[in-house]
């Protein structure tokens, strides 16, 4: 079985018991539920107990919970084509380089990471259409300037 097949059979199995993705990840737990569902789509791995419990909940053989525990190959192709995942596409591409200027003047040179991250959805009322609204948080890593000299800056960190 590749991982792909898996991702179906667990998308039919919450199609068929009318599992909502709340329902799934309040039942596994232990996480953020970003980090299970995306496990669960094959874009993240899940450790070893929250596989099991992963596992006992849909009903998969052993194999395939140890699948649930391996580091998936990540990413979707560029652009993405689903008019969602192309918003968030969008927004980078009209907005990263304003994101970019601005961190790196308030942090200095570097990246906010995407692995050290925290994230939170939701939903806000308004009279025009209920908005989305998402938090993200990630760690400063500044770049690392090799080979630098004594007195000299080692790191991007900004500069006082």
């Amino acid at each position: 079985m590749r991982r792909e097949e898996l991702t179906e059979k667990i998308l039919d199995i919450k199609r068929e018991k009318s599992w909502s993705w709340k329902q799934i990840t309040n039942e596994i737990g232990g996480v953020s539920p970003l980090l299970i569902v995306g496990a669960l789509l094959g874009q993240m791995k899940l450790v070893k107990p929250l596989a099991k419990k992963a596992a006992a909940l849909f009903g998969l053989s052993p194999v395939e919970e140890r699948m649930l525990n391996e580091v998936p190959h990540r990413g979707t192709p560029m652009p993405p084509t689903d008019p969602l995942m192309y918003r968030f596409y969008e927004l980078v591409m009209v907005n990263g380089p304003a994101w970019k200027a601005l961190i790196e003047e308030e942090f200095g040179d570097g990246i906010m990471s995407a692995i050290d991250f925290d994230v939170e959805i939701e939903r806000l009322p308004h009279p025009k259409g209920d908005r989305v609204k998402i938090t993200m948080s990630g760690k400063f890593l500044p770049y690392k300037y090799y080979g630098a000299e004594q007195g000299i800056l080692e790191y991007g960190v900004k500069e006082t």
